[in-house]
């Protein structure tokens, strides 16, 4: 028995480090839009929504990770923190280099993220118990991710609409899926549906694109940076 619970651990470590590793490579697929930012002293057309919504997306999950709320599932917390930390330098290039209006914008859609995760933090301390503290959180985490998918779901249908991958780059549609699926086994092995449940969709989504990128790979066109990561 202690050799299976030993070996039960292990899996469920290096499931949550590998969806660790391919997370990292997520958050620094926007880099070359920043370095365009930085060079032209402009956000041009771009916009700065995605990086909000990721934002709040990570500062939820990373308080469901963090052990007052879910004991036992840190790298839930450590791989959102990061995320965290790379959203938030994003926002900070992006409102440096906005212009007046839409650097405003920013500014107060962070300070309404940042309130809103206050709220979260303040009712879920006060207002429930540890068990059901962990219950509204992890509510909040899956409504949260769930409203990600709006990213995957879009460019899904506008592959199937112009039979081109050219805003879907392979490796982040390959990335999007590992990482899916090594969280789904994570929230699997900690038996913590609110960690599935999000990540098997997420993971579907991942083979969906996957598939799609096969069948109209051979469209002739290159694949640029992903439309909702640059783009209103």
């Amino acid at each position: 028995m202690l050799v299976v619970g030993g070996l039960y651990s292990i899996c469920s470590f290096a499931a949550g480090i590998a969806g660790n590793l391919f997370a990292f490579v997520l958050f620094v697929s926007p880099i070359p839009t920043f370095r365009r930012i930085i060079r032209s002293k402009s956000t041009e057309q771009f916009s700065g929504l995605p990086y909000i919504y990721a934002l709040l997306n990570c500062l939820i999950c990373l308080w469901y990770g963090t052990p007052i709320v879910s004991p036992g599932i840190i790298l839930v917390f450590t791989v959102n923190s990061i995320g965290a930390v790379f959203q938030l330098v994003y926002i900070t290039i992006f409102i440096i280099h906005a212009e007046g209006s839409k650097k405003l914008k920013m500014l107060g859609l962070v300070l309404g993220v940042f309130a809103v995760f206050a709220a979260i933090v303040v009712i879920s301390l006060y207002l429930f118990e540890p068990a059901s503290r962990q219950t509204f959180v992890g509510y909040l985490s899956v409504f949260s991710l769930i409203c990600m998918f709006a990213s995957p779901l879009f460019i899904i249908n506008l592959v199937i609409k112009t039979k081109s991958v050219e805003y879907m780059p392979f490796y982040l549609s390959l990335a999007t899926f590992l990482m899916s699926l090594s969280f789904f086994a994570y929230g699997m092995f900690k038996n913590d549906p609110f960690i599935s449940i999000p990540n098997g969709i997420g993971g579907v989504l991942g083979v969906i694109q996957l598939v799609l990128y096969y069948r109209y790979s051979n469209s002739g066109e290159e694949p640029r940076a992903p439309l909702l990561d640059s783009y209103a």
